[in-house]
């Protein structure tokens, strides 16, 4: 292929109003952090998930840092997080001045493994964040099994799993706040951008009053504590609400590139696809999977090789146990070993039939499939 051509992991993609919405905030000149599709966005996002309130922020980071910071995790506590996700989660933890304890990986579904969690449970442990990798819900009946029994809050960690479910209930409404990711690699974007939904009146209203810089919706410019500046734009939500109104389609699509991936590289052994729950509806996010090696050929082979024909991939996350911020002795060896043979292959929406084949062909050919000769 041409570098013309080149196959991106992934780019978004707009199908609806985007243009149409970000146009009347310029002609109403409301591009800031005032204007009607922040709380139009916010309302729609929150119903979306089965969730009474929601609030919208500049990115998905933030939404669990302003989150932690409503729930009063201080530098006294310990949060329990998975060791395989991206830092984002760690770093929020960390901000709080509070410690992030990492626990080792499921190697069925990916995620934290649960029959773990009580084990690193002390009486500093405040929290649970519960992150649902690569599309894929986490356990959280055993979860909230286990928040309700130590009495520890659980948040969830939904930046890869817009739409995602548990039991017939979609993620993000489970615990006392789900966050989510609207970055432009996202199920559905906003650009840069985060939401916070719940259920709990309290929290929504000291979120608020956090978001914007800790100051009295009766006493402007009086500001009781110390707040932070994390407000979306309404720029912002206006992409975001439009995509949203796409999110089925946009999910669907993603399906269909998911199972046209399975149905390609089904008759090789090389390639370990993600599990399926019967009690979890995983979304696909990106094509994950895992690469299944030998002495000659590895996952970062299949990525270089993919590399040189124009298509783009990813490997997963580094645990946070070997990165030097949360550098640790004690190695979670499920967690390594799905960071070194997972991958990510291209999954926007616009992707075609034909650019899946060709890049199922080329990793046939890189494991030497001879049908492909």
């Amino acid at each position: 292929m041409k570098k013309s051509n080149f196959i991106p992991v992934s780019q978004p993609i707009f199908l609806g109003n985007e243009k149409k919405y970000l146009i009347n905030c310029i002609d109403t000149g409301w591009i800031s952090s005032l204007g009607k599709y922040i709380s139009v966005f916010e309302k729609k996002f929150s119903n979306y998930c089965g969730v009474k309130y929601g609030v919208a922020v500049a990115n998905g980071t933030v939404a669990l840092h302003l989150l932690l910071k409503t729930l009063d995790i201080n530098k006294n506590d310990e949060v329990i997080i998975p060791d395989l996700t991206f830092i984002a989660t760690a770093n929020a933890v960390s901000y709080t001045g509070a410690k992030p304890v990492m626990i080792d990986s499921d190697m069925d579904s990916w995620n934290i493994n649960v029959d773990l969690i009580e084990r690193y449970i002390t009486p500093k442990t405040k929290a649970i964040i519960a992150v649902h990798l690569y599309g894929q819900p986490c356990n959280m009946k055993k979860i909230l099994y286990i928040a309700r029994k130590y009495n520890l809050l659980l948040i969830e960690d939904c930046a890869e799993a817009h739409g995602a479910e548990f039991d017939n209930k979609k993620i993000g409404s489970f615990g006392v706040g789900g966050c989510f990711s609207f970055y432009g690699n996202k199920v559905i974007t906003s650009g840069e951008g985060g939401m916070i939904v719940t259920n709990n009146k309290k929290i929504f209203e000291k979120l608020l009053f956090l978001r914007d810089h800790a100051m009295s919706t009766k006493k402007r410019y009086y500001h009781s504590e110390i707040g932070f500046n994390y407000r979306m734009t309404n720029l912002q939500a206006a992409v975001g609400l439009a995509q949203l109104e796409k999110i089925d389609k946009i999910l669907n699509l993603k399906n269909e590139i998911e199972k046209e991936y399975i149905e390609n590289l089904a008759d090789i052994g090389n390639i370990k696809f993600q599990k399926i729950f019967y009690d979890r509806k995983k979304i696909c996010w990106l094509f994950s999977a895992l690469v299944n090696e030998n002495k000659t050929k590895n996952r970062n082979g299949l990525i270089n090789h993919l590399l040189k024909n124009n298509i783009d991939s990813r490997p997963f996350f580094i645990p946070m146990t070997n990165l030097p911020p949360y550098y640790c002795k004690r190695k979670n060896s499920n967690a390594l070993f799905l960071s070194k043979k997972g991958i990510n292959l291209p999954s926007s929406i616009n992707i075609c039939e034909s650019q899946i084949k060709y890049i199922c062909k080329k990793i046939k050919n890189y494991f030497f499939v001879k049908s492909f000769y």
